[in-house]
């Protein structure tokens, strides 16, 4: 427990340095497409956008006025499912992943998110991110995860009410993701992978690093690695994918 404790706050720590890190500017106006505010890991249960914190526990999506930080109110709780593990967000979509399915919802009434759309799929560990075009989805079995499915699925969710398997790829145990640049995708395997998503229905390995991460934090060139021993940081070199360089570690 106390273990789990410090890589919380390393977590917590990794969240507001990234965030932090843009430009000089201060956490508060740090924004992703306009509408969110800080950053954080494939992993997280919560996702601030505008005034509004979106929470998840194990069955609920809970949504939470903080436009008067001192005085955050429940305005909202949104029964979802079971076995709920990750909330993520892009411009007013939350995308939400289970042990069973992926659930998009359409936070554009900030107080009332309406689901789009579920897809189903065998019982295993499911964060998801997503860009304009596509979520990126890793099914990791085993363990507490259920089932033996180890896979990074691609959905086109161009209609989002009807998001489309377009393709699929067998890794080791993948956990959690991030995009860096519009073309690239570093996925948490049994390396840090990182994949050309230029093509989303063809998607080419690149390069890997050698560390041991289950979630990854990008912010701009800067790369957060959370592992079960730490934190690492590295220096992404725009110019060349294979380029990083480390910058330091924090090791529990």
């Amino acid at each position: 427990m106390k273990k789990l404790g410090i890589l919380i706050v390393l977590v917590c720590i990794s969240i507001i340095y990234a965030s932090c890190s843009a430009d000089g500017s201060d956490l508060s106006s740090v924004t992703n497409s306009g509408n969110e505010t800080g950053q954080s890991g494939s992993l997280a249960r919560f996702v601030i956008i505008q005034s509004y914190l979106y929470t998840v526990d194990n069955q609920n999506l809970n949504v939470f006025n903080i436009s008067d930080p001192e005085n955050p109110v429940l305005v909202n709780n949104l029964s979802v499912g079971f076995n709920i593990e990750t909330l993520s967000s892009y411009k007013s979509y939350l995308y939400i992943g289970s042990q069973n399915g992926m659930f998009i919802y359409d936070a554009q009434q900030m107080e009332t998110p309406q689901l789009l759309s579920a897809v189903q799929h065998f019982t295993a560990c499911d964060p998801v991110i997503a860009n304009d075009t596509h979520a990126f989805v890793t099914l990791k079995g085993g363990n507490f995860c259920g089932g033996n499915t180890n896979v990074l699925e691609v959905y086109d969710i161009a209609d989002a009410e009807n998001p489309v398997l377009i393709s699929q790829r067998n890794l080791i145990e993948p956990v959690g993701m991030g995009f860096y640049k519009d073309n690239y995708l570093f996925v948490c395997d049994d390396q840090v992978k990182i994949f050309d998503i230029s093509d989303p229905e063809n998607m080419n390995l690149v390069h890997a690093i050698d560390a041991d991460s289950f979630d990854v934090i990008i912010q701009d060139n800067l790369l957060i690695l959370i592992g079960e021993t730490g934190l690492t940081q590295y220096m992404l070199d725009p110019n060349d994918i294979q380029n990083e360089s480390f910058l330091s570690s924090l090791s529990l």
